[in-house]
Order: structure tokens, then sequence, then C-alpha cells
């Protein structure tokens, strides 16, 4: 049955207008300030009066933990806690076990979350020190790019960035898009040492934003972008933390024009170095926290689009996993299920433009990708939408979590906002606090050049 959308205030490129949809199928039908319909047949109405309506956010940064790892989260967990959250399609890193470094375990992930997804989903081709022909046999219509996100280079230590001999063959032989976490990691053994003369194993949380601070992003950082640029490399770098990485990114070159792009995450957009006394492991993520003149610049750089897309780099652990010392307590966690609720906070506090939030979560994420008919509210294009309300409080709870981790950094915060409805491909799979599981989503396709 369609479903026609009635008094949507709809925020899609550039503009927040007064507009009824109509969705038949998988696709939206029909944008217009008033639709007519057929008497003849039914349709299912929704009164969006007062409501918001967006596309759906792509995330191009997850770490679902599917296959090997599903004590942390699953495809089918984090998927829902994601709908739930307004984010329709996702992209998972290769850290799973076995790590995704062949053509065969990577579709064997697809078929898993074509069976398990809620919602659209595509996973990265991971790449290592030895496996650099098998990754440069990835389909670039079919998968979202290569990767050594969450991965060791080298069996036991080091990622890509700390390897330019590595690159320079990479960078010269690749037609897609490869996606770099972006540390220095001889700088972060060498400030871990002298943190440990001083603290042994017990040194406070708040020196991760020192021990992995802005030197250790920005010399690995120009490392990279410097023979990305030699090679004309398609580059896309994750987790930009810093206000001096910021500013090394070409804010003047359109979006679709760029052959290298960054992001931010949330967590880097939401938190300080002031949270570690008050959350401590919580925000442990790598790269770490860091000052909120960091957390300032970002929001800055993304305005001025030298920053192109926003993420979560969700990445579950178990409460016991993030528990003990500094060197015990692991780094990431959960964020698809408020990461959109956190950003229509800044909007509130007047820190980002409401059309800015739709452009840097959905709209860019399909330009840099190449992603086919979604991330734009247009007629033609895949129903991938969530309405959100943003006068209706929400708060996280304990027992508001989908995360099967079952905790977040957010617990007792108040959004002013909340999510009223999401739809993925057309079908309702979130409404009034409730995710419906019988539809899954589907694979995400990609122009073949990128």
């Amino acid at each position: 049955m369609d479903t026609i959308i009635r008094n949507a205030k709809v925020v899609n490129e550039g503009q927040i207008l007064n507009l009824d949809l109509l969705i038949s199928g998988e696709r939206i039908e029909k944008i217009a300030p008033s639709i007519g319909l057929n008497p003849a047949k039914k349709y299912i109405e929704i009164d969006a009066t007062g409501l918001y309506l967006l596309p759906g956010v792509i995330d191009d940064q997850v770490h679902f933990r599917d296959p090997g790892l599903t004590h942390k989260g699953t495809i089918f967990s984090e998927s829902v806690a994601a709908v739930a959250g307004g984010i329709t399609s996702f992209m998972d890193m290769p850290n799973t076990i076995p790590n995704t470094l062949t053509q065969e375990l990577l579709e064997e992930k697809y078929k898993m979350a074509a069976e398990k997804s809620i919602a659209n989903y595509s996973f990265f081709m991971g790449i290592s020190k030895n496996n650099l022909e098998e990754a440069l046999k990835t389909n670039t219509e079919n998968v979202c790019g290569i990767t050594d996100d969450g991965l060791y280079f080298n069996n036991d230590e080091g990622i890509l960035a700390n390897y330019p001999e590595f690159l320079e063959q990479l960078f010269s032989r690749t037609d897609t898009l490869v996606a770099l976490h972006s540390e220095d990691d001889s700088l972060i053994k060498k400030n871990t040492e002298d943190y440990k003369l001083i603290y042994g194993t017990e040194i406070p949380f708040f020196y991760h934003s020192l021990i992995r601070d802005e030197e250790v992003c920005l010399k690995a950082t120009e490392r990279v972008l410097k023979i990305a640029k030699k090679h004309q490399t398609r580059l896309h770098l994750f987790h930009i933390s810093t206000l001096a990485e910021a500013k090394l990114f070409d804010n003047h070159t359109p979006i679709r024009e760029k052959r290298i792009t960054a992001e931010a995450c949330i967590h880097h957009l939401w938190f300080s170095d002031a949270d570690y006394e008050r959350l401590g492991s919580k925000i442990k993520w790598n790269p770490s926290i860091k000052t909120e003149q960091d957390r300032k610049g970002l929001l800055q750089y993304l305005l001025n689009n030298s920053i192109d897309i926003i993420a979560t780099d969700h990445a579950p652990h178990t409460v016991a996993e993030k528990a003990g010392n500094y060197f015990q307590a692991h780094s990431g966690g959960p964020l698809v299920q408020h990461a959109l609720l956190a950003m229509l906070e800044l909007f509130y506090r007047g820190e980002i433009p409401l059309e800015k939030v739709v452009e840097k979560m959905s709209h860019n994420v399909a330009e840099i990708y190449r992603i086919k008919e979604r991330g734009y509210i247009r007629e033609g294009y895949f129903a991938d939408l969530v309405l959100v309300d943003l006068n209706k409080k929400q708060e996280v709870t304990p027992d508001s979590l989908l995360y099967k981790c079952k905790w977040s950094p957010f617990v007792g915060q108040v959004f002013k906002s909340s999510i009223s409805s999401t739809f993925v491909n057309g079908n309702l799979v979130y409404e009034k606090g409730l995710v419906k599981t019988d539809i899954k989503g589907k694979r995400l396709r990609f122009e073949k050049i990128r």
C-alpha cells in the first residue's frame, strides 16, 4: 500500500519547505505542496504537521562486530539501534573475525546482512601487508571502498598511515576509494611510555588526549595527504579530531570533484577533554577526544566545507571490556542510536544549521561514495526518510538502549528532539519507539568511477 506523508517540513538540499510526499513501493513517487490521491486506491496517511522530514542518515563508519565478535554487537542488533536513531544506511569496517581480507569473506558478510540488517548496508574491503592484489580486485559498483580501519597492517602492529612505501604501491594502483585511519604509531608509543613512567598502569583517562595528541594525528595525516596528492588517489580520511588537521583540507572544490575528503565524528563534535573526569573510559576513542578548541574548530571547518561529512565510528564493547585501568579499557563506544539527536541538539545550541546537518549526514555521504539514488529527498529516489520532532524531548535511559552492549556515554542526557519515524526503502521500520524487523534493508550500489 502506498504511503502519503502530509504537511511535513522537508529539509533537503539547503531548503526547508512545507510539502507532501508520496511513497510508492520502495521509492518516492511525488513531492509537492499538496498531493491529490486516487480515490479508487487505499493509502497509509501520515499527518506530519509540526514534524521535520529529513533524508535518512548514511553512516560511513561503523563496527557492527559480525562475524566473530557478536558478544559486543551484531548486524541485527546494531542495525535496529541505527534505524531507531534515523540512520537508514551504514558502511561497516573489516575488523571482524576473521578480518575481511578476501573477496570471499567480504561476500559472506553481504550474505549475512541480507538476512539480518534492518538498514541498508555496505562493507569495506580490508587492506593489510599481504593482500594488496586481493584488495585491488574490489568491485567499485558493489563495495564502498578499501580501508585499514580497525586492522593491524603488519600482523601485530601499526596502521597503514605509518607505511609510506606501501601507501605508494596502493595509491598508485587503486581505482577505488581508499579510507584510512591516520595516527602516528611511533609517537603514540613514545607518549605512552612517558606517561607510564609517571603513572604505571594507572594512567588517568584524561591523558589519552595527550598520548594521542594533536601531533600524533597531524604528522600522520600530513604524510598520507602528501602521497595521495602525488598519485591523485581518491582518498577519504576517517574521524579527523583536531583543528590543525581540519585546516589541511580543501574547502573550495565542489564535493563531487574532490579527490581527498574528510569526516568528523559525533564524539569529537560533542565531547571535549573536560569530559574525561566525568566519563572516563566511556569516552576513550582512537583518535582521542581532545580540547574544546578542537571541538569548536571541527564544527567551524564542517561549516566552511573543509570537512565534508559526519559519521559515528560506532564501535560497541561490553561493559566489562570498557572497565579496568587505562591499558585494560578498550577504545570505542556505541553511537548510532543517538548520533542524529546529538547533531539536532547542536542545532538547538546554534552551533550548526539544520540544513547543514542534513548535508553532512546524508547528501555529502552519497556524493563522496557515489551512492546511487540515496541521500536526498527526490522523486524516483529510494524512500529512506526520517521524521523528527524538534519539540519532543527524549531522555537517554539504560532501558531505552537498543545496543547489544546496553551502555552509552549519553545515558542521562535529555535531548530536545526525538525520532518519530524511520523509513527504509519505503518501509516504515521505526515508529513510536518500536522497530519492525520483518523487512530487511538492501545492499548499497555505487557509480563505477569515483
